[in-house]
């Protein structure tokens, strides 16, 4: 059976949830269809009739995700205990779609490898290195907490 495309997944997703009448799946669902056409409008006025790709689509579930993990904690600290509950459904949904997370492990010998492709030694050459694991890996790490353990590798 041939692997649907991203946009395909959350499209028969977003129907599957209206047919079941899961009203806090279909709005995180839509949330993303939303923020997928935002991405989308963006692009066609560069010129790229087609719109986003998966790789970007990825990006964009990356940073909804994270986006729900800081409100969540956010909503913790201050006691609201409900609406972190929300944010935390709302990225178990998003994570749906989203390739495994590599572990700390993998994490590094995936930056090892990108260092020794690009035959890296300083920190001058973190943005091709960053680039290397970004086409990669996305929707896979934290570039985020990435960055730092790049920059460290090629500064010492």
């Amino acid at each position: 059976m041939p692997t649907m495309d991203l946009r395909s997944r959350i499209s028969a997703a977003t129907k599957q949830a209206m047919k079941d009448k899961d009203a806090a799946r279909l709005s995180t669902l839509r949330l993303i269809n939303a923020a997928i056409k935002d991405r989308d409008i963006a692009v066609r006025v560069d010129g790229n009739e087609v719109g986003v790709d998966d790789g970007e689509i990825l990006a964009i579930l990356g940073k909804m995700s994270r986006q729900r993990q800081e409100s969540a904690k956010t909503y913790e600290e201050a006691g609201r205990l409900d609406l972190a509950e929300r944010e935390t459904s709302e990225i178990g949904v998003i994570e749906e779609f989203l390739p495994r997370q590599l572990d700390d492990e993998e994490v590094d010998a995936a930056i090892s490898d990108a260092i020794a492709e690009l035959s890296a030694n300083s920190i001058r050459d973190m943005g091709r290195v960053m680039a290397v694991l970004k086409s990669k890996y996305t929707g896979q790490m934290d570039f985020g907490a990435v960055g730092p353990k790049v920059k460290d590798r090629l500064s010492s």
